[in-house]
Protein backbone atom coordinates (compact mmCIF):
# COMPACT_ATOMS: atom_id res chain seq x y z
CA UNK A 1 0.00 0.00 0.00
CA UNK A 2 1.37 3.48 -0.83
CA UNK A 3 2.59 5.41 2.22
CA UNK A 4 0.17 8.26 1.50
CA UNK A 5 -2.89 6.01 1.13
CA UNK A 6 -6.09 5.62 3.15
CA UNK A 7 -7.99 2.32 3.03
CA UNK A 8 -11.74 2.77 2.92
CA UNK A 9 -14.72 0.47 3.41
CA UNK A 10 -17.65 2.30 1.80
CA UNK A 11 -21.06 0.97 2.82
CA UNK A 12 -24.63 1.81 1.96
CA UNK A 13 -27.08 2.00 4.87
CA UNK A 14 -29.37 -0.89 5.75
CA UNK A 15 -32.80 -1.36 4.22
CA UNK A 16 -35.69 1.05 4.84
CA UNK A 17 -39.40 0.75 4.20
CA UNK A 18 -39.03 3.26 1.38
CA UNK A 19 -36.34 1.11 -0.27
CA UNK A 20 -38.87 -1.71 -0.35
CA UNK A 21 -41.50 0.60 -1.83
CA UNK A 22 -39.00 2.02 -4.39
CA UNK A 23 -39.83 5.44 -2.95
CA UNK A 24 -37.29 8.28 -3.37
CA UNK A 25 -35.80 9.24 -0.02
CA UNK A 26 -33.22 11.90 -0.83
CA UNK A 27 -32.90 14.13 2.24
CA UNK A 28 -36.09 12.87 3.90
CA UNK A 29 -34.96 11.26 7.14
CA UNK A 30 -36.28 7.69 6.97
CA UNK A 31 -35.18 5.12 9.61
CA UNK A 32 -34.11 1.54 9.02
CA UNK A 33 -36.83 -1.07 8.92
CA UNK A 34 -36.54 -4.31 10.93
CA UNK A 35 -34.64 -6.07 8.15
CA UNK A 36 -32.32 -3.09 7.79
CA UNK A 37 -31.51 -3.25 11.50
CA UNK A 38 -30.66 -6.94 11.13
CA UNK A 39 -28.46 -6.14 8.12
CA UNK A 40 -26.62 -3.53 10.18
CA UNK A 41 -25.97 -6.05 12.95
CA UNK A 42 -24.59 -8.59 10.48
CA UNK A 43 -22.44 -5.90 8.92
CA UNK A 44 -21.07 -5.05 12.36
CA UNK A 45 -20.22 -8.70 13.00
CA UNK A 46 -18.43 -8.94 9.65
CA UNK A 47 -16.37 -5.80 10.20
CA UNK A 48 -15.43 -6.88 13.73
CA UNK A 49 -13.81 -9.98 12.24
CA UNK A 50 -11.72 -8.00 9.74
CA UNK A 51 -8.79 -5.61 9.99
CA UNK A 52 -8.87 -2.90 12.64
CA UNK A 53 -10.81 0.23 11.75
CA UNK A 54 -9.52 3.55 13.01
CA UNK A 55 -12.65 5.66 12.39
CA UNK A 56 -16.23 5.52 11.11
CA UNK A 57 -17.79 8.38 9.17
CA UNK A 58 -21.47 8.59 8.28
CA UNK A 59 -24.12 10.74 6.70
CA UNK A 60 -26.20 12.55 9.30
CA UNK A 61 -29.42 11.05 7.90
CA UNK A 62 -30.67 8.44 10.35
CA UNK A 63 -30.76 5.44 8.00
CA UNK A 64 -26.99 5.78 7.56
CA UNK A 65 -26.35 6.94 11.12
CA UNK A 66 -28.25 3.98 12.61
CA UNK A 67 -26.20 1.61 10.48
CA UNK A 68 -22.96 3.29 11.54
CA UNK A 69 -23.99 3.19 15.20
CA UNK A 70 -24.44 -0.59 15.03
CA UNK A 71 -20.93 -0.93 13.63
CA UNK A 72 -19.47 1.56 16.09
CA UNK A 73 -21.04 -0.18 19.08
CA UNK A 74 -19.45 -3.47 18.05
CA UNK A 75 -16.03 -1.92 17.37
CA UNK A 76 -15.91 0.60 20.21
CA UNK A 77 -15.90 3.59 17.85
CA UNK A 78 -18.13 6.68 17.80
CA UNK A 79 -19.29 7.50 14.26
CA UNK A 80 -18.51 11.00 13.00
CA UNK A 81 -21.31 12.62 10.98
CA UNK A 82 -20.59 14.58 7.80
CA UNK A 83 -23.33 16.33 5.81
CA UNK A 84 -21.26 15.98 2.64
CA UNK A 85 -22.08 12.25 2.75
CA UNK A 86 -25.83 12.84 2.43
CA UNK A 87 -27.85 11.31 -0.38
CA UNK A 88 -28.59 13.44 -3.42
CA UNK A 89 -31.37 15.94 -2.78
CA UNK A 90 -34.28 15.14 -5.08
CA UNK A 91 -36.42 18.14 -4.18
CA UNK A 92 -40.07 17.69 -5.14
CA UNK A 93 -39.47 14.09 -6.19
CA UNK A 94 -38.79 13.02 -2.61
CA UNK A 95 -41.59 10.84 -1.28
CA UNK A 96 -42.66 9.70 -4.75
CA UNK A 97 -42.02 6.23 -6.15
CA UNK A 98 -39.96 5.91 -9.32
CA UNK A 99 -43.15 4.96 -11.16
CA UNK A 100 -44.95 8.07 -9.90
CA UNK A 101 -42.14 10.32 -11.11
CA UNK A 102 -42.55 8.83 -14.59
CA UNK A 103 -46.31 9.34 -14.51
CA UNK A 104 -46.38 12.84 -13.01
CA UNK A 105 -43.20 14.33 -14.48
CA UNK A 106 -42.49 12.49 -17.76
CA UNK A 107 -40.10 15.09 -19.23
CA UNK A 108 -38.05 15.32 -16.05
CA UNK A 109 -38.08 11.54 -15.72
CA UNK A 110 -36.61 11.21 -19.23
CA UNK A 111 -33.78 13.64 -18.50
CA UNK A 112 -33.09 11.79 -15.24
CA UNK A 113 -32.98 8.45 -17.05
CA UNK A 114 -30.66 9.93 -19.69
CA UNK A 115 -28.32 11.06 -16.88
CA UNK A 116 -28.16 14.66 -18.04
CA UNK A 117 -25.46 16.00 -15.67
CA UNK A 118 -26.81 19.55 -15.65
CA UNK A 119 -30.43 18.57 -14.94
CA UNK A 120 -31.74 18.82 -11.39
CA UNK A 121 -35.12 17.79 -9.96
CA UNK A 122 -37.17 20.87 -9.00
CA UNK A 123 -35.65 22.03 -5.72
CA UNK A 124 -32.93 19.36 -5.86
CA UNK A 125 -29.32 18.79 -6.88
CA UNK A 126 -27.86 18.08 -10.32
CA UNK A 127 -25.48 15.19 -10.82
CA UNK A 128 -22.67 17.70 -11.33
CA UNK A 129 -23.41 19.30 -7.95
CA UNK A 130 -23.60 15.94 -6.17
CA UNK A 131 -20.35 14.77 -7.77
CA UNK A 132 -18.48 17.88 -6.58
CA UNK A 133 -19.97 17.72 -3.07
CA UNK A 134 -19.19 14.04 -2.59
CA UNK A 135 -15.64 14.27 -3.95
CA UNK A 136 -14.87 17.19 -1.63
CA UNK A 137 -16.21 15.27 1.37
CA UNK A 138 -14.28 12.12 0.48
CA UNK A 139 -11.01 14.00 -0.01
CA UNK A 140 -11.42 15.92 3.25
CA UNK A 141 -12.16 12.76 5.26
CA UNK A 142 -9.55 10.49 3.70
CA UNK A 143 -6.78 13.09 4.00
CA UNK A 144 -7.16 12.96 7.80
CA UNK A 145 -6.47 9.21 7.92
CA UNK A 146 -3.43 8.56 5.75
CA UNK A 147 -1.97 5.18 6.66
CA UNK A 148 -5.20 4.13 8.38
CA UNK A 149 -8.32 2.09 7.62
CA UNK A 150 -11.73 3.78 7.87
CA UNK A 151 -15.40 3.02 7.18
CA UNK A 152 -17.79 5.41 5.45
CA UNK A 153 -21.52 4.64 5.84
CA UNK A 154 -23.57 6.54 3.32
CA UNK A 155 -26.13 6.28 0.50
CA UNK A 156 -26.53 4.78 -2.95
CA UNK A 157 -26.05 8.08 -4.78
CA UNK A 158 -22.83 8.78 -2.88
CA UNK A 159 -21.47 5.29 -3.52
CA UNK A 160 -22.26 5.76 -7.19
CA UNK A 161 -19.94 8.78 -7.21
CA UNK A 162 -17.24 6.79 -5.38
CA UNK A 163 -17.42 4.05 -8.01
CA UNK A 164 -17.21 6.52 -10.89
CA UNK A 165 -14.24 8.29 -9.31
CA UNK A 166 -12.43 4.97 -8.78
CA UNK A 167 -13.06 3.57 -12.26
CA UNK A 168 -13.05 6.67 -14.46
CA UNK A 169 -16.70 6.23 -15.44
CA UNK A 170 -18.22 9.51 -16.59
CA UNK A 171 -21.14 11.12 -14.79
CA UNK A 172 -23.45 10.30 -17.70
CA UNK A 173 -22.38 6.66 -18.16
CA UNK A 174 -25.10 4.09 -17.54
CA UNK A 175 -24.72 2.28 -14.22
CA UNK A 176 -23.89 -1.42 -14.38
CA UNK A 177 -22.66 -1.88 -10.78
CA UNK A 178 -24.64 -2.81 -7.66
CA UNK A 179 -25.48 -0.40 -4.84
CA UNK A 180 -26.97 -2.85 -2.37
CA UNK A 181 -27.92 -2.20 1.24
CA UNK A 182 -25.08 -3.03 3.65
CA UNK A 183 -22.78 -4.39 0.94
CA UNK A 184 -19.08 -3.77 1.65
CA UNK A 185 -17.12 -1.85 -0.99
CA UNK A 186 -13.35 -1.44 -0.69
CA UNK A 187 -11.39 1.54 -1.98
CA UNK A 188 -7.89 2.95 -1.72
CA UNK A 189 -7.51 6.73 -1.59
CA UNK A 190 -4.40 8.79 -2.26
CA UNK A 191 -4.18 12.52 -2.98
CA UNK A 192 -3.69 11.58 -6.64
CA UNK A 193 -6.46 9.04 -7.20
CA UNK A 194 -9.18 6.76 -5.84
CA UNK A 195 -8.71 3.07 -6.67
CA UNK A 196 -11.28 0.27 -6.63
CA UNK A 197 -10.16 -2.74 -4.57
CA UNK A 198 -13.42 -4.69 -4.27
CA UNK A 199 -17.12 -4.03 -4.76
CA UNK A 200 -20.47 -5.33 -3.54
CA UNK A 201 -19.27 -7.93 -1.02
CA UNK A 202 -22.45 -9.40 0.47
CA UNK A 203 -21.03 -12.60 1.96
CA UNK A 204 -22.08 -11.46 5.45
CA UNK A 205 -25.75 -11.16 4.44
CA UNK A 206 -28.13 -14.11 4.26
CA UNK A 207 -29.64 -12.91 1.02
CA UNK A 208 -28.74 -10.55 -1.78
CA UNK A 209 -29.08 -6.88 -0.80
CA UNK A 210 -31.83 -4.74 -2.26
CA UNK A 211 -30.83 -2.38 -5.07
CA UNK A 212 -33.94 -0.42 -5.99
CA UNK A 213 -31.86 1.78 -8.32
CA UNK A 214 -31.41 -1.12 -10.73
CA UNK A 215 -33.37 -0.73 -13.94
Amino acid sequence: MPLNATRIMAIRHGETAWNVDTRIQGHIDIPLNEHGQLQAERLAEALAAQDTLHAIYTSDLQRAHQTALAVGKRLGLTPVTHQGLRERCFGRFEGLTYAQVGELHPEDALRWKQRDPAWAPPGGESQTEVFARVKAALDAIAAQHVGEHIAIVTHGGVLDVFYRLATGQGISAARTWDLGNCAINRLLWTPQALTLVGWADTGHLDEGPRDEFAA
